[in-house]
């Protein structure tokens, strides 16, 4: 995929708030090489012959068939796709490599084990291990030989991570550290072969250990009794006099948090896109299901109501899809220019992957939301029948609440957004007062926010995607100049800035993603973006404006409301579009289609 970095403009992390919308080309799903789409096709194989139809025997913990189907996706080159080729892998790109865990994401159960092993199981080695640990562990975890678990979580330390009461303490021979305290919620805990495990050294040093399992002291508990998700193994780790080599310290002493926070950002980024594949699989189970069921002489696919759940199905998708790959494209943009023989090769991987950590918690909301969304009007969609066990649809719905609070709960990742975006202003890193000055003269002046907008069937979009920008900047200055560095503890503010800077970021992609695809593939062939792509910065925008005035209400009153609020009106307007005429173009589309295909 090397000749796409050429073409691809390279952005640091956030700029889709302060760059205009399309000026920046970036990676869409259309940019897949060959190489890419034989992984994918292969990953897409395995699970649906192989996988899904033994989805049940995995969901009642027939742990044997799980850990034998992780072995064969090892055979099939599907557990080392982030892995380097000399410790064994394959060395993907990090597009090709969410390409194939967005198929894996129809499985449920299957795809938790198999991506806890390939991201958080494996990749704290990777990243953070010395050339000995990673030579040691990381070609048996590429071919599934041996499979990874991460053990971050305690009984009082979850989305607090730091908060974590295990300590380490180096026995008298200064050979090993021996560890007391317990792990909580590990998965793949019941057959995991290595533990990437978190204690403080005397008490206060956060640091990671390499733990294999039968070393002495540590126990694996029970499984735990889940609503879903339930073919993942979940257990906690206890650790009684655990002694781990010293050899075994994972990084620097006391430099845990380092590998907790990047792991979790990596989990973030794939989590994503993993639901995004859930959402495709339901969104087709809906449209079969909807074709055969009848009522009143017709197929319910038929009635206005359920295909405009179709549409905002399928609009939903789009933009998640377009988001998740968009990011993989700038990590990869990032990555493709170290130099992998480097001595700072692993440090600069790091802090590329760290450059679009508000992009990452982005990904895991939108895309978690995304699913959550999806699954519930595939049950309606499905009526009674969709609250039965009898239709895989049941299944789905109960899987898919996990995901708001793996990786960091989504109320977590709003803070991140916001709480990293008002570190980058504290250390120049995003020049405030420079984009203040700027936005101020063109709210003097608004025909300067749309003057250079081309002409295209997104134009509309693009300028409503612009004008949103603009809101949000000026709100945003707001904020701090009311509250300074204390804004991150103003947690309802932070939850309309977040959930705000969302939505900036996915109508900046669709936008650009429709755009590019015009030219890619033509106006026919591209006409279905372009609709999805109108149709959701429309509804985004209002749904935007109208959180804009709830918050400007909230920050000000009296005069300066009235201000402010004449900013925000003077950036709104009226939209000039038919948005039931394109859900039913849209869902026309999909119903001919019978899934996600564009």
């Amino acid at each position: 995929m090397s000749g796409i970095y050429e073409k691809l403009s390279p952005q640091m992390g956030a700029g889709f708030i302060f760059d205009r919308a399309t000026e920046k080309r970036f990676f869409t799903p259309e940019d897949f090489d060959e190489d890419t789409i034989q992984f994918r096709n292969t990953a897409q194989d395995f699970v649906i012959n192989e996988v899904m139809p033994n989805i049940e025997r995995i969901d009642e913990h027939d742990y044997e068939l799980l850990v034998s189907l992780l072995k064969k996706a090892g055979e099939l080159g599907l557990l080392m796709c982030d892995i380097p080729e000399r410790f064994g892998g394959a060395e993907l790109s990090k597009a090709a490599s969410m390409a194939i865990s967005e198929v894996i994401g129809m499985s449920g159960s299957f795809s938790v084990a198999l991506m806890a092993h390939t991201g958080i199981g494996t990749l704290p080695i990777l990243f953070f291990g010395n050339d000995k640990q990673r030579e040691k562990y990381l070609p048996k975890l590429a071919t599934g030989e041996l499979l990874g678990a991460y053990a971050l979580t305690e009984t009082g330390s979850g989305s607090d991570a730091l908060a974590a009461k295990t300590k380490a303490t180096l026995s008298e021979d200064g050979k090993y550290y021996i560890l007391n305290g317990s792990k909580q919620f590990i998965t793949n805990a019941g057959f995991a072969d290595v533990f990437t495990v978190f204690a403080k050294i005397d008490g206060d040093k956060f640091t990671g250990f390499i733990i294999e399992r039968g070393t002495p002291g540590l126990t694996i508990g029970k499984e735990e009794n889940k609503m879903g998700i339930r073919g993942s193994s979940t257990c906690p780790l206890i650790l009684e006099d655990c002694k781990v080599p010293v050899e075994n310290i994972l990084g620097e002493i006391g430099k845990g948090h380092k590998i907790a926070f990047n792991i979790l950002n990596v989990g973030r980024f794939k989590l994503g896109v993993i639901c995004i594949g859930a959402a495709k699989d339901v969104f087709k189970t809906s449209i079969k299901y909807a074709k055969e069921r009848k009522q009143f002489g017709k197929p319910i696919e038929s009635f206005g109501m359920i295909r405009e759940k179709f549409a905002n199905m399928a609009i939903q998708i789009y933009a998640g899809e377009t988001v998740s790959y968009r990011v993989a494209g700038l990590m990869d943009k990032i990555l493709h220019n170290i130099d992998k023989s480097a001595p700072d090769a692993q440090q600069r991987t790091i802090e590329g992957i760290e450059e679009f950590a508000i992009e990452d918690s982005i990904m895991k909301i939108f895309g978690s939301e995304i699913l959550d969304y999806v699954v519930d009007e595939g049950v309606q969609i499905h009526g009674g029948y969709g609250y039965t066990r009898e239709y895989s649809v049941e299944r789905a719905y109960r899987d898919s609440r996990i995901n708001r609070l793996f990786e960091g709960t989504n109320e977590i990742n709003r803070l991140v957004i916001i709480s990293t975006i008002i570190r980058r202003i504290s250390s120049g890193k995003i020049n405030i007062s420079e984009v203040s000055k700027r936005m101020m003269e063109e709210l003097k002046d608004p025909s300067l926010i749309t003057r250079d907008i081309k002409d295209s069937p997104l134009s509309d979009a693009v300028k409503l995607t612009e004008l949103t920008k603009r809101g949000y900047l000026y709100l945003f200055n707001k904020c701090i100049q009311k509250f300074g560095e204390t804004l991150i503890k103003e947690q309802e503010y932070i939850r309309y800035l977040a959930d705000i800077t969302i939505a900036i970021c996915a109508m900046d992609s669709v936008c650009g993603r429709a755009l590019n695809s015009i030219e890619l593939l033509g106006p026919q062939r591209a006409k279905i973006q372009v609709d999805m792509a109108n149709a959701f910065v429309l509804e985004t925008y209002e749904k935007s404006f109208s959180e804009l005035r709830l918050l400007a209400s909230s920050i000000t009153s009296g005069e300066e409301l009235e201000k402010d609020m004449k900013v925000i009106n003077m950036l709104y307007t009226t939209p000039q579009s038919n948005i039931i005429a394109l859900k039913r173009s849209i869902a026309q589309y999909f119903v001919d289609k019978e899934e996600y295909r564009l």
